[in-house]
């Protein structure tokens, strides 16, 4: 088994820098789209329907099969022996990151929900601001794998 996984290394570490620049993509973009509809839509217009099914589909079509998928090979990579170096300090600020990053998407789908339910009670500018979560958690989680400064 040990010798799959090291032979499937570079397949999955492949697999999982595509499912996160896909999760990434959506993190960005869809409190963005949060921000333009609840600043410039009205509640039950055509453009309403609009912006929620494009709300949904980022998130449930792209997101969220991303974000497992990101999940699942970067656990596969955890279980290669030998790649990680745990007594280091930069896995577990990765894992802390990739852990606020998942709680980020289920607050973005809270967010559509509530929004869609007519229940939103943040303005446009709340979202702007969260909207630089997922920036700052990337930047954590790239300079912990590739500068390995911890």
């Amino acid at each position: 088994m040990q010798d799959l996984l090291v032979s499937a290394y570079p397949w999955v570490k492949s697999l999982h820098i595509v499912s996160v620049i896909s999760w990434m993509a959506g993190l960005f973009y869809l409190p963005r789209l949060f921000v333009h509809h609840v600043e410039q839509v009205a509640p039950d217009t055509p453009t309403d329907g609009l912006f929620q099914m494009m709300e949904r589909k980022l998130l449930r079509v792209i997101m969220t099969p991303a974000m497992i998928a990101t999940w699942l090979f970067g656990l596969v990579m955890v279980a290669i022996p030998g790649l990680i170096d745990w007594s280091a300090g930069w896995p577990w600020v990765k894992a802390a990151s990739v852990v606020a990053m998942t709680w980020f998407h289920m607050w973005c789908a809270r967010q559509r929900r509530l929004i869609a339910e007519g229940k939103n009670t943040h303005p446009g500018v709340h979202f702007r601001k969260m909207n630089e979560v997922p920036t700052v958690l990337m930047i954590l989680i790239v300079f912990s794998v590739i500068a390995r400064p911890f």
